[in-house]
């Protein structure tokens, strides 16, 4: 029997637009039967292949100021919390790297929602290892263990391969969702993504 296709979800914790999607997502998948697949990757690296060094919502003044206020619809609209951050784009290294680590753990989706809920609602420090290590708490037996695993060279380059694949798939911005070779780029086109996912998936599995 052929397996369901498989949504992969390319985000990043400082990536506004992949708050809304990375809040959501695991249950909205789980609903439709369709596989998950976590892709954590660096948006830094991509902007600045384009020559940006910072977040074009930064770069654009015009372009932030409307973003800022469609996310507070936007959450509204999902019934999710939402504060602007006092940083932004925030460092999310570390995070990021132990989402690297996990992305295949069990515990990798509410990871991700406390990350994300200390950006967009609390905001603090997402990279500051005591933030991280509260994020792991009760999902894990060590969260200093799992830091330091986060921080060792195989890991680093774990992350570096997830970024360097983003790039070589086309992607340019997060949240980016893939199913097979069909490419969905923002939160926006969430939906769309999972019902391509499940338009693919064999009849006897509908």
């Amino acid at each position: 029997m052929q397996n369901p296709p498989s949504l992969e979800c390319w985000f990043e914790f400082g990536s506004n637009y992949s708050y809304l999607s990375v809040m959501r997502i695991e249950f909205l998948a789980r609903d439709a039967g369709i596989p998950l697949v976590w892709k954590p990757f660096l948006l830094g690296p991509i902007f600045r292949d384009f020559g940006w060094e910072s977040s074009p919502f930064v770069l654009q003044p015009a372009k932030g100021r409307y973003m800022w206020r469609d996310m507070e619809r936007e959450a509204a609209k999902y019934d999710l919390p939402f504060r602007k951050p006092s940083v932004f784009p925030r460092l999310a290294v570390l995070p990021m790297r132990v989402a690297a680590l996990g992305a295949t753990e069990p515990w990798m989706g509410e990871f991700c929602r406390r990350v994300m809920r200390q950006n967009w609602v609390d905001d603090f420090d997402i990279n500051a290892p005591h933030h991280v290590a509260a994020a792991l708490e009760g999902l894990v037996a060590d969260p200093q263990a799992i830091l330091a695993a986060a921080q060792t060279d195989d890991n680093k380059l774990r992350l570096r391969g997830f970024t360097d694949e983003a790039r070589d798939r086309g992607i340019f911005g997060a949240p980016t969702f893939f199913v097979g070779e069909e490419m969905f780029w923002g939160n926006d086109r969430l939906q769309d993504a999972l019902a391509w996912a499940g338009r693919c998936a064999p009849a006897s599995l509908l």
